[in-house]
């Protein structure tokens, strides 16, 4: 026999003996070594799509919406300040639709509802507590 076929066998047998709970896992590894620029292509394709997903206006930029959202409801506005909220409500828009656009992408290449996906998605960008 040679050491390819005994490698082989040697596999399969150590599989045989995993507990039913980590095949799964199991299956991910082979996946992963058997189509390595797939699986790249496929990080690199998740990793685009999180980005849209967690697009956020920079900082200041929130702070300043919020301060002419919270001036709109009393009337304090000038115009060019309308033009701006405008400007910053467009561009807040124009980021929901990218995110449900990349969000549906991404449901589809995890094999996911949509739901599901923005639950784990919600979990994971959470701030912990832990010490």
């Amino acid at each position: 026999m040679s050491s390819a076929v005994d490698t082989r066998e040697k596999a399969i047998a150590l599989i045989n003996q995993l507990h039913q709970d980590k095949l799964p896992a199991v299956v991910q590894l082979l996946e992963i070594l058997a189509h390595p620029a797939e699986q790249k292509a496929s990080i690199d394709a998740e990793s685009g799509l999180l980005e849209i997903i967690q697009r956020r206006l920079p900082e200041t930029e929130q702070q300043e919406l919020n301060d002419l959202r919270h001036r709109c409801e009393w009337e304090q506005l000038t115009e060019e300040e309308q033009n701006t909220l405008i400007r910053y409500e467009d561009k807040q828009e124009a980021y929901r639709v990218d995110r449900l656009t990349a969000l549906i992408t991404l449901a589809k290449l995890r094999n996911l509802d949509l739901m599901s996906l923005n639950h784990q998605i919600q979990t994971a960008t959470r701030p912990s507590n832990a010490a």
